[in-house]
């Protein structure tokens, strides 16, 4: 073991902690805010065990599926047990919501629902052992904006869970409130200097002057539906806490054809309205993302993807993440959950990549109250023991 080795010693109040769940199959985060309240963005669950060559292995391991090892992490990790204050999907991809249709292979076990009317992934089998107080997504509550999803399927999944938590717990969602900074509030007691302030919603952006740009608004005009794309039209928001920020979100990888022909990047409009970050979440999980306008938008000093695939962190996504001609000691950290190991070898960019991300890990950030510094801790994704394999503080300031 190294000196870095220890078993997590847990969440503290007035701490505010990011947990970016690996599971080898899809993306979840979970958040603890400085007075407990909890949040979980997204809880996917697809096939990419059908990847062939490009799958990462699913961890701890393949018995479980994605939604049961998140919400197994979550009771670990949650001060309040298996109770989360809020459920938030930011779009409606499976790998974001899950989807049972992977599930129907002959060799799948064919299990019952365990929740009345909803299928075993996602969302919904987490539900099995946790209890969600609040929930949101990008489309509550007609799932018409900008224009009806044409993932169906995702869509159907979400709207079955949302009903079968409101006839067991009494649920209701509500709509995800663009531009707003108190949805999301400290609930169990407050948070001096907390605050989260939600940026981007269905191909609209929250202008720091208050106003609000839609970006669709010309393209859905021309009618143009067919090319909508889920990633485009996903929430984003800014976690603060004192000095630190943090960004999270789906995936905003896409481009539209504006009046005059020349598509149009969400993530380069995205930059517009995102102020400087000291972590953020790559979106898209690195996969011919980001991009350098919104690399030199956020500039946080660690970047975190939530990778399922080898092809996810591609080249091109590196190198924009990087500082442009700046010493290696004023680069980010780039921290995928999992390295995707390439058959053409190491690559220049790698050398900003923690050892722990070879093997798969779970990306920790804690933050204490004022914000000045941030720490960032790996766990092994191989086992459930919340051992930390690497440990580093940052100052924000720097």
């Amino acid at each position: 073991m190294s000196e870095n080795d220890r078993v997590w010693s847990g969440w503290k109040p007035g701490e505010f902690q990011a947990h970016f769940i690996h599971t080898g199959v899809a993306e979840s985060v979970f958040f603890v805010f400085p007075d407990s309240t909890t949040m979980l963005l997204d809880c996917g669950d697809q096939a990419s065990i059908t990847r062939g060559k490009f799958a990462v292995p699913a961890l701890p391991g393949p018995e479980r599926l994605a939604g049961e090892w998140v919400a197994r992490y979550v009771r670990r990790a949650n001060p309040n047990g298996a109770e989360v204050d809020w459920a938030v999907v930011s779009h409606f991809h499976s790998d974001h919501v899950g989807t049972p249709s992977w599930q129907k292979f002959p060799w799948f076990p064919d299990e019952p629902d365990r929740l009345e009317g909803c299928p075993r992934c996602g969302f919904a089998l987490a539900a099995e052992t946790l209890r969600f107080r609040r929930a949101t997504d990008r489309g509550w509550p007609d799932y018409d904006d900008p224009m009806p999803s044409a993932c169906a399927e995702e869509v159907g999944v979400v709207r079955s869970t949302w009903e079968a938590l409101r006839r067991r717990d009494g649920l209701v969602p509500e709509p995800f409130r663009l531009g707003a900074s108190d949805q999301f509030a400290a609930e169990r007691g407050g948070a001096p200097g907390f605050s989260v302030r939600n940026a981007f919603a269905n191909g609209r952006l929250a202008l720091p002057d208050g106003s609000v740009r839609d970006l669709y608004a010309d393209f859905i005009a021309r009618d143009r539906p067919a090319e909508l794309n889920e990633n485009g039209m996903s929430l984003g928001m800014v976690f603060s806490y004192g000095a630190f920020r943090l960004f999270a979100g789906g995936d905003f990888s896409d481009r539209i054809p504006g009046p005059d022909g020349r598509r149009i990047s969400v993530e380069d409009e995205l930059a517009g309205c995102i102020e400087r970050c000291h972590v953020a979440k790559i979106d898209h999980h690195g996969h011919h993302s980001v991009g350098r306008a919104l690399a030199a938008a956020l500039r946080p000093r660690v970047w975190v993807a939530c990778v399922w695939d080898r092809l996810h962190l591609t080249e091109d996504t590196a190198e924009s993440l990087l500082v442009p001609d700046a010493p290696d000691d004023a680069q980010p950290l780039l921290v995928p959950t999992v390295l995707p190991v390439t058959e053409a070898g190491e690559r220049p960019w790698w050398r900003f990549v923690p050892d722990a991300c070879r093997t798969g890990c779970h990306a920790v950030v804690t933050v204490p109250p004022g914000g000045e510094t941030f720490r960032l801790d790996l766990f092994d994704a191989r086992d459930e023991a919340m051992r930390v394999v690497d440990s580093r503080t940052f100052r924000t300031d720097a």
